[in-house]
């Protein structure tokens, strides 16, 4: 009867890991340092500075920068995202004079569809 009792909580345990792992894949396997994309690209050169080079966030001058693929950011709506983009919202700076209109856009895809996993809309 023990042994059967070990058993199932094994089984409870690898299930619960399983489950766990499979919910943040998608948006882990982007590699944004080995894509080629012009979206990595202006990531590289715009937020991986405080954002980390592959968005799981960091810390500068003592602050957290937040991850994008996780946490508060997995949370946004496309319109916050694309707002924070282009307006800003202390401490990240506004990008509204450094990419133009479709880079935004551009951006604000990225962000939900390779860093987060989730699925384009028409926006």
């Amino acid at each position: 009867m023990f042994k059967l009792k070990v058993f199932v909580v094994f089984l409870f345990v690898a299930f619960a890991v399983l489950a766990c792992s499979n919910g943040n894949t998608k948006r882990n396997e982007f590699n944004i340092a080995e894509s080629k994309s012009y979206e990595a690209s202006l990531f590289r050169q715009n937020c991986a500075i405080c954002h980390g080079q592959e968005a799981n966030g960091k810390e500068v001058d003592g602050k957290l920068i937040p991850s994008l693929r996780y946490g508060d950011a997995a949370t946004k709506s496309e319109e916050e995202i694309y707002l924070q983009i282009k307006e800003g919202k202390l401490p990240m700076p506004a990008f509204k004079n450094q990419l133009s209109e479709k880079e935004i856009r551009q951006m604000t895809q990225f962000v939900r569809r390779d860093l987060q996993g989730k699925q384009e809309t028409n926006n």
